[in-house]
């Protein structure tokens, strides 16, 4: 009897110590991309997808679309200026500006727009 009143709490510790079960499995819903071009060479994109672990997964989207505008307008690089990432009932958003240039522009976050549609493709993110 002492043996059982031992062994009971340790098993409803044990029990109470089990980690949250894991989805690791990554499985996105791309939904779609707006393209508005804004003035000149500043464009934003709305993207729209489900199943996103996380915000970069969204900015991820936004910037392959902003990769590939670029390249169908003829241009080689584009900068980004500002993404606006929200999840409202499991649908990620984004609101992304960038500009788009025939020359590497100045900035912090600048792309090679070759270089992103094709790591996109690698990856299974759609573009434009």
């Amino acid at each position: 009897m002492i043996r059982a009143a031992l062994i009971s709490p340790l098993l409803v510790a044990a029990c109470q110590m089990q980690p949250a079960a894991e989805v690791t499995r990554f499985s996105p819903d791309y939904q779609g991309v707006e393209t508005r071009l804004l003035d000149g060479d500043l464009v934003q994109f709305a993207v729209a997808m489900t199943g996103a672990r996380e915000q970069g997964d969204v900015d991820a989207y936004a910037e392959c679309a902003a990769a590939q505008y670029a390249l169908i307008r003829g241009y080689g690089f584009a900068r980004h200026l500002r993404t606006n990432v929200y999840e409202e009932g499991g649908v990620w958003r984004a609101d992304a500006v960038y500009t788009i240039s025939p020359s590497l522009p100045r900035g912090l976050r600048k792309l090679d727009a070759e270089v992103v549609v094709a790591h996109c493709a690698e990856n299974g993110i759609p573009t434009v």
